[in-house]
């Protein structure tokens, strides 16, 4: 099993930026990739962003290109989202996910999730 702990949501101004967190621990060897999910309520559930961590190499929805980053730290455990230039519209419930393989948008692809991180941008 894997446990994904979330932390760095908070509450922000448009144009502001915050930086997501994902700390993975447990049997982590066969989820090469690490990604991120958002949700809003009454909205179905969102891929925002992928790593896939023997590379580096990274996947992200047309929505967040060029504003938000995924990257992981030199041993893989780790992995963060800046998050830069936010918009109200990105206000949501985000969650860390983590699996074998990276390049499919749908939630129910990925078998390991993270209890959430709240993230709200007011205008």
């Amino acid at each position: 099993q894997v446990q994904l702990v979330e932390s760095g949501g908070g509450s922000v101004q448009a144009g502001w930026s915050l930086r997501l967190s994902c700390a993975a621990s447990g049997a982590t060897a066969k989820t090469n990739c690490r990604g991120w999910f958002r949700q809003t309520p009454g909205k179905e559930r969102e891929g925002v962003a992928q790593i896939y961590t023997k590379t580096g190499r990274t996947y992200y929805t047309d929505s967040v290109k060029g504003r938000f980053t995924v990257s992981q730290d030199n041993a893989g455990n780790t992995i963060f989202l800046q998050m830069d230039f936010l918009k109200p519209d990105d206000t949501a419930m985000y969650y860390c996910v983590a699996d074998q393989f990276c390049g499919s948008w749908f939630p129910g692809d990925f078998d390991n999730w993270g209890q959430g991180t709240q993230v709200t941008v007011s205008s």
